[in-house]
């Protein structure tokens, strides 16, 4: 099915931006897929076939395993993306087998269960340290005093990156991210190289230093590896590292700051939940469906497939809708409530097949460790003020959340 000109979805719209799920209960309406001309894609919103076709190997991150770009009948990228494509198309998230298995195999030894307990202390106690100094100064920025810092300094310690390095991961990281939107433009593009380029010449820096004097780290960890089947190229390390830090914190700081916005307008549920603590676990997985962080992901067509009677030829991009998929009443009850005692939750946020969110048991900890905090440091936190959303649809988070502690 193709879509009409009158389709609410529209992801340059700032209305749409600031709530798309209107729109998407439009688009299940209209059928299981529907053509969407402005980014060439077909947009699937429905959450049986957006979980079945991340599980369906027709379907890639990437061609190139199989197709040069001539072959897909695609152009190669612009040369003066270079950076940015060398830095990405190396990393797990876009690779298929037999190379996603092997980085993917020798990455998971990191977030083992046993990991992520060992790493409970430190993220209680650094949230707990966070959430203090937001107490002692009566409020301030939930993103930029709470929600940014713990994720991305337990990346960083997990990876070995140096306390006084770390002011540079969000910068490049939220450049380099500006290329995962519709259609990017080409200043943010331009950005994303420059990012590439500089954040590819700290790690290259910082895995030399780690060669001569490794430590326990990841990055030490990874250049370890002695089995030939395991080992990592100079820059699959350099873009494992890239896709750690920013998908390890990105999702995690934006499920935070939408979490609380949605829970500061549903002022019965946080009340609910300032009652009974119990509810965290269950809170975390509700927060994450009813406003997904990661709205939409990309898939190419590797084999021809037909949804609901419509073939869809080798060659062509889907986009799975995430944010739709999360709202489907075929799925979950009453989709637009928030309900923080939801127990049948499948939701989709950390996606699900071979690239299953390889973080999603260190982010439900991080999480857990700021809500906690939060809710005991802080039990009259409130809105200060309406914030502003991102323009980004992709990425759904907001520019801020000013909070006050009364």
């Amino acid at each position: 099915m193709s879509g009409p000109v009158d389709l609410a979805f529209d992801p340059w719209d700032p209305a749409f931006v600031a709530d798309p799920y209107p729109a998407y209960a439009e688009l299940r309406a209209r059928g299981r897929v529907v053509r969407y001309e402005p980014t060439d894609q077909w947009l699937v919103p429905h959450h049986a076939d957006v979980s079945a076709l991340l599980r369906d190997r027709r379907l890639g991150r990437t061609y190139q395993h199989r197709f040069s770009h001539e072959e897909f009948g695609k152009s190669a990228p612009p040369a003066a993306h270079e950076p940015f494509r060398t830095l990405n198309d190396h990393g797990m998230l876009d690779l298929e087998p037999p190379d996603h298995t092997r980085i993917r195999r020798l990455v998971s030894k990191a977030f083992t269960p046993r990991t992520v307990e060992r790493l409970k202390p430190y993220v209680r106690g650094l949230a707990d340290e966070l959430v203090a100094g937001l107490v002692r100064d009566g409020g301030g920025d939930l993103l930029t005093d709470v929600a940014e810092p713990l994720p991305v300094a337990v990346i960083a310690e997990m990876l070995g990156i140096p306390e006084a390095d770390r002011g540079q991961l969000r910068p490049w990281s939220a450049a380099i991210c500006g290329m995962y939107e519709l259609n990017p433009a080409e200043d943010t593009a331009a950005r994303a190289v420059r990012a590439s380029v500089e954040f590819s010449e700290y790690l290259r820096e910082l895995i030399a230093e780690r060669r001569t004097r490794p430590g326990d780290d990841l990055i030490s960890g990874l250049i370890a590896a002695h089995d030939e089947d395991d080992r990592l190229t100079e820059q699959e390390m350099i873009s494992t590292a890239v896709l750690l830090l920013n998908a390890g914190h990105e999702a995690t700081v934006n499920a935070t700051v939408n979490g609380w916005w949605a829970l500061f307008r549903n002022p019965d549920q946080l009340a609910a939940l300032r009652a009974d603590h119990s509810l965290i676990p269950t809170a975390i997985e509700e927060l994450m469906r009813y406003d997904t962080p990661l709205q939409l992901f990309e898939r190419w067509v590797l084999d021809d497939i037909e949804i609901d009677g419509t073939v869809i030829p080798r060659g062509a991009e889907i986009a799975m809708l995430f944010g739709s998929a999360n709202h489907d009443p075929a799925v979950f009850l009453d989709p637009t409530r928030l309900d923080l005692a939801r127990a049948d939750n499948p939701h989709i946020s950390f996606s699900a097949g071979i690239h299953y969110c390889i973080g999603a048991p260190l982010a439900r900890l991080e999480l857990t460790a700021s809500m906690t905090a939060l809710l005991n440091r802080a039990p009259t936190l409130a809105l200060a003020k309406d914030p502003a959303r991102k323009p980004n649809f992709v990425i759904r988070g907001l520019e801020g959340l000013s909070v006050e502690v009364r």
